[in-house]
């Protein structure tokens, strides 16, 4: 994709807000099934699902505790193939069920890295829930078991997810435009 300045991009619209937010309930639905009336530890990875994150909680109907995990891997719209650690949990997770909420898989580099970890401190159950999933990017297998949209190799803003911190703050999923 090359150099981008994140002030002067144009994007395309991809998912708007009506069906993020249909997408997001189902996923809240389908997630309550699973847990069978048993609480859960929502983990979020900073800083791209935040928003997604907010909005499964209160789309899951059973006993949550919110938590957040931080990690970097990326500059601009490359994967430097490095994971870091830059925010821990501060709740034990040990023996309880886990769901770890990103934003997107796509390399899974940073998922398999997060999911080693916190497989290690002893949960009762973990799983992963992706508001995006990018197939065709995948270099690392991982099991995403929860996933709202499949979209193709390209790069998305908004709805939490950002172009050098920015566009966050879009309602929508947006693709950028080269």
């Amino acid at each position: 994709m090359g150099s981008i300045n994140p002030e002067t991009i144009k994007y395309k619209p991809l998912h708007d807000e009506a069906e993020i937010k249909k997408r997001v309930q189902e996923l809240g639905a389908q997630i309550t099934e699973d847990l069978k009336g048993e609480g859960v530890v929502v983990v979020g990875v900073l800083k791209g699902a935040f928003m997604f994150t907010a909005d499964l909680v209160r789309a899951i109907k059973a006993p949550v505790i919110v938590d957040f995990i931080g990690c970097a891997s990326y500059s601009g719209t490359k994967s430097t193939g490095t994971v870091r650690i830059t925010h821990d949990l501060s709740t034990d997770i040990a023996g309880k069920n886990v769901l770890l909420v990103e934003d997107i898989v796509d390399t899974g580099r940073t998922l398999d890295y997060l999911l080693r970890i916190l497989s290690q401190r002893g949960p009762k159950s973990l799983r992963l829930c992706a508001l995006l999933n990018k197939p065709e990017a995948r270099e690392v297998p991982i099991n995403v078991d929860y996933h709202g949209f499949s979209i193709s190799n390209e790069f998305v803003i908004g709805y939490g997810l950002d172009l050098d911190q920015r566009y966050r703050e879009l309602p929508f999923i947006a693709q950028v435009q080269t």
